[in-house]
């Protein structure tokens, strides 16, 4: 079956309050796009076109008129209500019914992952139908997050939030399982906060080696864009990169790339985005047919 997308844009942002007073969190703006755009990104790139996107009950209005149905973009988008944030596991129970036997790719709605060459390993993951893939990344400070240990080029454990970690390997918000992926969320019990643990899942697909990783090489930031400074540093960031002349966290672009959007589709967004610094990019690299195979899957 094809592999099935789900995003998780629920949460309270309280790490971002005020700005998530009114407006949840992956509606932020992140440079020149909103940064739900980036995960979303990320999972057309892996070719993914069915994908659930989980909302608190009062932000789906707002996320609908953000996305519609992504039929703008040759995709399909679902709509799922999630009553209580207990958790990111809690996403596969919640999208059982959508994912319907299907692998998925989980990706969280504040993590941003930039550079030409995250696409080879979205792809070696898409192709792994059994079993699950997470993505590491190597970062100063492993205590903020669940850090990978190794021995050589394999897993053999995982540590939420260690006071002396294993490794400097954090475990991104980017998860690729198996169609058993809800029926063992359904098997993990609530931890002491309260919550369906993700490293909790992932735990029971280690231990019985079905767990492998992707080692994001120096060339890809990530970013878990939940304080203020971290999300102010991932539009430093994307400005940066973009200022090569290379697009980051576009929908549209990756639409382009796959062929899924139409001509006057492309156009007009072209025509919504009017004069905006995002259009430009946009309209440049539609004009150039610049989709190198190292940015974007065809």
């Amino acid at each position: 079956m094809q592999r099935k997308g789900i995003i998780l844009a629920g949460g309270k942002g309280t790490r971002l309050r005020p700005l998530t007073n009114s407006v949840s969190k992956p509606l932020l703006p992140v440079y020149d796009k909103p940064m739900i755009y980036y995960p979303l990104t990320v999972l057309m790139q892996a070719g993914i076109r069915e994908i659930a996107i989980i909302t608190t009950p009062e932000d789906q209005q707002l996320f609908q008129r953000l996305l519609g149905d992504g039929s703008q973009w040759g995709i399909r988008l679902e709509w799922i209500v999630q009553p209580t944030a207990d958790g990111i596991a809690q996403a596969y129970l919640l999208a059982e019914d959508f994912l319907d036997g299907a692998p998925s790719a989980l990706a969280l709605g504040d993590n941003l992952f930039l550079g030409d060459s995250m696409s080879p390993h979205l792809v070696a993951a898409n192709a792994a139908l059994s079993g699950g893939t997470i993505f590491t990344c190597e970062v100063s400070d492993p205590e903020r997050y669940g850090v990978a240990a190794f021995a050589g080029d394999r897993v053999t454990g995982i540590v939420e939030k260690p006071s002396k970690p294993p490794s400097n390997s954090a475990i991104t918000g980017l998860y690729f399982l198996d169609a058993d992926a809800p029926s063992r969320a359904r098997a993990v019990k609530p931890s002491e906060r309260g919550e369906f643990e993700i490293v909790t899942l992932l735990q029971s697909y280690l231990e019985e080696g079905a767990l492998s990783v992707q080692r994001l090489d120096a060339g890809i930031e990530w970013f878990d864009a939940g304080t203020h400074d971290a999300l102010l540093e991932a539009g430093q960031a994307v400005q940066r990169f973009q200022r090569s002349g290379e697009l980051f966290g576009s929908p549209d672009g990756a639409a382009f790339c796959h062929g899924w959007n139409a001509g006057a589709t492309v156009e007009n967004a072209l025509h919504q985005l009017g004069k905006t610094s995002y259009g430009a990019m946009l309209g440049a690299m539609v004009r150039k047919d610049a989709c190198l195979p190292e940015a974007l899957p065809m």
